[in-house]
This record gives C-alpha cells, sequence and structure tokens, in this order.
C-alpha cells in the first residue's frame, strides 16, 4: 500500500461542473452520473471547491436556483500524483473526508480520489 500513488488510483474521468452553474443542475448531473459530489472548477480547470448531495440535502428545499458556489465546500484537503495511498487513507480516516481532489502545482483537476477507488485497489490488490 505504501508503494501506491494517487496518480495509479485515481479517476481520470471526473464528472464536474462550472462554478457559476446551478445547483440544480449540480444536483442532476449527481444523479446522472451516480456520484455523491462534483469538483467545482473555473474555466482554466482549477479546482475552486467541491459541491457534494449532502451539501444540497441540508441546504434545504429552495436552493436549485443558487449558484453552486453557494454552497461548495471551499477548504479541500487536495493531493498530487505523489500523494501515497497511506497519505490518501490516513486523511480519509482522520477527516471523514469521501473526496480528495488530485491537482497539479496549479491547482487544476487532474483526477479524484474516492473512497471507493481506494476499496477497489484494495481489493483488486488483496489488501481486503
Amino acid at each position: 500500500m505504501k508503494d501506491c500513488l494517487a496518480k495509479d488510483i485515481m479517476i481520470k474521468n471526473v464528472y464536474t461542473i462550472k462554478v457559476g452553474s446551478k445547483v440544480a443542475l449540480a444536483r442532476l448531473n449527481m444523479m446522472r452520473h451516480g456520484v455523491g459530489g462534483l469538483p467545482v472548477l473555473d474555466e482554466k480547470g482549477t479546482v475552486l471547491g467541491m459541491i457534494t448531495q449532502r451539501d444540497v440535502d441540508l441546504a434545504g428545499s429552495d436552493v436549485s436556483h443558487l449558484p453552486v458556489e453557494d454552497l461548495m465546500t471551499t477548504k479541500l484537503l487536495k493531493g498530487n500524483e505523489g500523494t501515497t495511498l497511506k497519505e490518501i487513507v490516513d486523511l480519509m480516516v482522520k477527516t471523514g473526508i469521501q473526496r480528495i481532489p488530485i491537482v497539479n502545482d496549479e491547482g487544476q483537476l487532474l483526477g479524484l480520489v474516492t473512497q471507493t477507488s481506494v476499496i477497489k485497489h484494495a481489493l483488486a490488490h488483496g489488501l481486503l
């Protein structure tokens, strides 16, 4: 597990949403793609935040018209391609965070490591 890096297990084709998009579109995209959260990106692909189904649910029923930045989490834990699987698992266990964006030096999204991708990797390599 210690030799595995984020680049080895990250999801590369990540469903995202652009800053300024409405919460209704985020909700629809999460349902359509079966994901629990979407990284929020600017026009350069820089990660500005993360909006999750939980964020939407906790905000109440009349939030569909709001821009995603009104509900997104902006204090994100991020990794880079060289972040080890152990570091990712430690972060997830300590914080309860289920999704860690993997970014380049400019903060642009390269991929996403989720609890599911960690579990799939562990199962595939006989770690669980």
